[in-house]
């Protein structure tokens, strides 16, 4: 045995009896942390400066309840062999802040707590906006503008806090006036019981802007870089944006799909948070068409964090390709 085959012989030896002793503090347990860190991923889209940020988990509970038009048994099997729970579907929620060297956007808020508990009916998961975005080094005083897709409560419920004060106090509101007037209307207080909850948070979120707001109109630029494309059907005035710098093409496509996985490969099931479910099966299906043929690259809101990645025909449907996220997408 040479001298160095002997030495890593009676370290081995050491070493294992050290391990058998009881030392003082070995065994006590470490407490769980059950905090998640800050999430937020950077990437460039040409010259633009993109960060989507992440306002957490909105569950969703049962997913048979909220994605209908089929039977309740295919549900529960394309989410099982897909390895995803078939009993519990839970949507991310991400936020994109774009930076364009002149204008720093903010495209959807969040679900804030400006409406209390009913700000946290989908769990206390969410809200997380404000806190990711501080972290990742931006000011909501610093926000030009916040481009709202639609105006459902986890999108647009954290442009006040709770005290109905401005979170983004130097920023102009965009959205389509269709969703202003209907979301801001006392007289659509009917149907499902969410819709008075959406209502009185829309005017709360809304109305400190009013002198302030934006309309958006399909085809034509919001910023320089920043065109609408209407989407319809999800609400009245639900709209995608294409971002477009030199030669790269992102689209944010808001709650075109809310799910990778069922309404990608069945774009036609109904979603029951849809205002005109039968009109959204058929934007979701036009649109996708589009994305997939121009081989558009896609931030989703409620897909897998960070909610990027390109859509591809898939048979009858679309798959999801995500992209790696320790890359940059679009460069």
């Amino acid at each position: 045995m040479n001298g160095l085959s002997r030495r890593a012989l009676l370290g081995a030896t050491a070493g294992s009896a050290i391990a058998g002793l009881a030392l003082p503090g070995a065994e006590a347990a470490a407490p769980f942390r059950n905090d998640l860190p800050p999430a937020w991923h950077r990437f460039r889209i040409g010259e633009f400066e993109a960060t989507v940020l992440s306002d957490g988990a909105l569950p969703l509970g049962d997913p048979t309840d909220s994605f209908l038009g089929v039977e309740a048994g295919e549900i529960r099997k394309m989410l099982t062999d897909n390895f995803l729970p078939p009993g519990a579907a839970t949507l991310a929620q991400n936020a994109l802040v774009l930076n364009t060297g002149r204008q720093l956007v903010l495209f959807d808020t969040g679900m804030g707590d400006s409406m209390g508990e009913a700000s946290r009916m989908f769990g206390p998961t969410t809200g997380q906006l404000l806190r990711n975005m501080r972290a990742a080094g931006i000011d909501p005083a610093q926000i030009d503008m916040v481009i709202a897709t639609h105006a459902h409560c986890d999108h647009i419920w954290a442009l006040v806090d709770a005290n109905g004060n401005r979170n983004f106090p130097n920023a102009q509101v965009a959205i389509a006036e269709a969703d202003l007037r209907f979301w801001t209307d006392e007289a659509n207080k009917r149907g499902p019981d969410f819709m008075t909850a959406f209502i009185d948070g829309a005017r709360k979120n809304l109305a400190p802007y009013r002198d302030r707001m934006v309309m958006v109109r399909d085809g034509q630029e919001v910023i320089p870089g920043v065109t609408a494309v209407a989407a319809p059907g999800h609400t009245v005035g639900h709209h995608c944006y294409i971002i477009s710098s030199g030669d790269r093409i992102v689209m944010n496509t808001g709650d075109l799909a809310h799910h990778q996985l069922l309404l990608l490969r069945r774009p036609g099931l109904e979603f029951s948070f849809d205002t005109d479910p039968k009109l959204s099966a058929v934007t979701r299906t036009r649109l996708l068409d589009r994305i997939a043929r121009d081989r558009y690259a896609v931030l989703s809101y409620h897909f897998p964090w960070p909610g990027l990645g390109h859509v591809l025909r898939e048979g009858d449907g679309y798959g999801w390709l995500p992209a790696t996220i320790n890359t940059t997408l679009v460069e």
